[in-house]
């Protein structure tokens, strides 16, 4: 697999309007950049204001398919801004459906490992001022994924993104999202998730705290 990065951005938390008289601290909205530096924390320069669902270790670059673009802009009369969903690459040849969890990718000098399937929220609608984005971009699993740094390194606009490594047990984003986010899982695929070493901590809490609660009413 190889893709291409065709959109890079970065931000800092900022005050963000919502609606006409409310507003709220993100770290969603995200500046176009030509190239940024990837540490083990993240890009420098960037930063998430929720620490307790965004951001750490296991969740240090955030990935959302360009080809996704296209059918929001046609669907919703729009035209999305770049980093719509708050993702620091934006990429071709790679969606969900193709990526696996352990996958890891070189790009420019940096090495990163895909750790989880992104868990969408409100606020991707909110940036964007339309609500219904944010419902479909569930409904689809057009949500990207998430990455932990393995190799720091520079990464630049139109890097190609190279798999060099990718788990014997393909347990891709679209897998996850049919099971998790969209609970349709069972508890032999519950189990073939949590085996994947890679999983990031806290997506590998949810998954657990989901298997122990289908137990529970399997039993009953």
């Amino acid at each position: 697999m190889e893709g291409k990065i065709i959109g890079l951005a970065i931000g800092k938390p900022k005050e963000m309007a919502v609606g006409k008289k409310k507003s709220m601290m993100t770290g969603i909205v995200k500046q176009p950049v030509e190239k940024a530096m990837l540490t083990q924390y993240g890009f420098l320069d960037d930063g998430q204001h929720d620490l307790r669902h965004h951001g750490g270790v296991d969740r240090t670059v955030c990935i959302y398919p360009a080809e996704h673009y296209a059918r929001w802009n046609e669907q919703f009369g729009i035209e999305l801004p770049p980093a719509a969903f708050g993702e620091n690459l934006t990429v071709t040849g790679m969606l969900e459906k193709d990526v696996c969890i352990g996958d890891v990718f070189r790009i420019g000098e940096a090495i990163i490992q895909v750790t989880e399937a992104r868990n969408p929220c409100a606020t991707i609608g909110k940036r964007n001022d339309l609500s219904e984005l944010f419902k479909e971009v569930r409904n689809t699993g057009y949500t990207g994924y998430l990455c932990r740094t393995i190799e720091v390194g520079e990464i630049c606009l139109g890097d190609t993104v190279e798999c060099i490594e990718r788990p014997d047990d393909l347990v891709t984003i679209a897998y996850c999202h049919e099971n998790i986010l969209h609970g349709h899982g069972t508890e032999e695929e519950m189990i073939r998730i949590l085996e994947v070493e890679s999983l990031a901590e806290r997506y590998r809490f949810d998954v657990e705290t989901r298997l122990i609660n289908l137990a529970m009413v399997n039993e009953e």
